[in-house]
């Protein structure tokens, strides 16, 4: 932190605490609100000042493609929040899941992923890691047995997320990890479902934890970011020196955004959370429903292990209607509330069909063994009244049965 900066974080306060003044940072000016440094580099008083800073003896700012005051304060505030040692900032959430691979992989490496992930997540997974001779075994995520038979002598990493999406499928976090750790490998978990709020993967067993900040953090469909929380030994053996020289660096005005959504995520998320499982409800009751996977119902059917490691149920309710991909299509193209988008975690109510867009790529079979259907609907609830989305999800259901 450079001079001219103050900055205080009482351990005593809460996490809505936290959101609102964690990592802050105030110059001189005495500023209220977080201050937005637009700038590319720094100045410095000396070419001894400047010489130290390369070195790493001075710790002031460099080049905001190394570090920025205004990316530094959200990186603070993400690492109070989840209890981390560090936490670094990345252009989207997809640049933190990568660069939490790459910057520790090496060739001959092996990895365990759980099969039910985000299709860019299973690209980097499955097909970027093999390019440099990384190596990859999908498992049931479910199923600990699963993960402790993928095990190899060169396994390095286990990656997964949970819950994953569009499924909502759970890991077993403290499980995975006991089997990761006696095989000296490290646990990497995007956990961008759940929002640090919800589930504390690190106090769970996990060495790493990804964000797509885009999501619940920004809130507001403004912008992009990611962050990869970790240890400081992580952080100073494999991510820093990846980072600085690859370059998948935040925008300091994109972390402004995203200081901003913090202050905001415990209300958004609580109301969020609730009106879900009002619409989890309401949708079990159609006729037109195949099934309804919400991690807060009686029947999902990972209830248990919800309880013991996520502290709430999350805004995503993910439905199969029973007329396929027409069924579903004739859904979507009827709602007038909830718009078609594959984003979640918005304060508006986003609806999109997994298997035409987010895992398109994967084969029908694939699809399929995951429980991907040509009738599944993944629904991310936003911030409107409970009663107008209903009426919009029945008005689109009756759509539906006309076919």
């Amino acid at each position: 932190m450079s001079e001219g900066f103050k900055a205080g974080n009482d351990p005593s306060w809460s996490s809505e605490t936290l959101l609102v003044h964690g990592g802050a940072l105030r110059t001189a000016f005495g500023e209220n609100c977080e201050a937005l440094f637009l700038t590319q580099s720094f100045v410095y008083d000396s070419a001894e000042q400047a010489e130290a800073r390369f070195k790493d003896e001075d710790p002031g700012f460099i080049y905001s493609r190394f570090s920025n005051p205004t990316v530094s304060m959200f990186e603070e505030r993400m690492r109070l929040i989840e209890g981390a040692e560090a936490a670094r900032a990345t252009a989207t959430g997809m640049a933190a899941v990568t660069a939490a691979l790459l910057c520790f992989l090496r060739s001959g490496d092996h990895i365990v992923a759980a099969r039910a992930m985000f299709g860019s997540c299973l690209y980097v997974a499955q097909e970027l890691c093999p390019r440099f001779g990384i190596s990859c075994t999908l498992v049931d995520g479910r199923s600990t047995g699963a993960w402790r038979e993928a095990v190899r002598p060169n396994t390095k990493a286990f990656f997964f997320e949970t819950p994953a999406n569009p499924t909502l499928d759970l890991v077993d976090i403290t499980a995975v990890s006991r089997i990761a750790h006696d095989a000296g490998a490290l646990v990497i978990v995007d956990n961008v479902f759940a929002t640090p709020l919800l589930q504390k993967p690190i106090m769970l067993g996990a060495d790493v934890v990804v964000y797509s900040a885009t999501k619940h953090i920004d809130g507001q469909g403004r912008c992009l970011g990611g962050v990869v929380l970790c240890s400081t030994k992580f952080l100073k053996d494999h991510l820093h020196t990846f980072l600085r020289q690859t370059g998948p660096a935040l925008s300091p005005f994109n972390a402004w955004v995203l200081l901003k959504g913090l202050e905001t995520l415990p209300v958004r998320l609580r109301a969020q959370c609730e009106t879900a499982a009002r619409i989890a409800d309401h949708l079990a009751q159609q006729e037109g429903v195949a099934r309804v996977l919400f991690c807060g119902r009686a029947d999902y059917p990972q209830a248990a292990l919800v309880k013991r490691q996520m502290s709430g149920f999350g805004q995503v309710a993910t439905f199969e209607l029973k007329g396929g991909k027409g069924a579903a299509f004739r859904f979507l193209n009827a709602l007038r509330l909830i718009r078609i988008s594959n984003n979640l975690g918005d304060a508006k109510s986003l609806i999109t069909h997994p298997a035409t867009t987010t895992h398109q790529r994967l084969k029908p079979e694939a699809r399929a063994q995951l429980g991907i259907s040509e009738g599944l609907l993944r629904l991310s609830v936003g911030l409107e009244a409970p009663g107008d989305l209903m009426a919009d999800i029945d008005r689109a259901l009756l759509a539906s049965k006309i076919g």
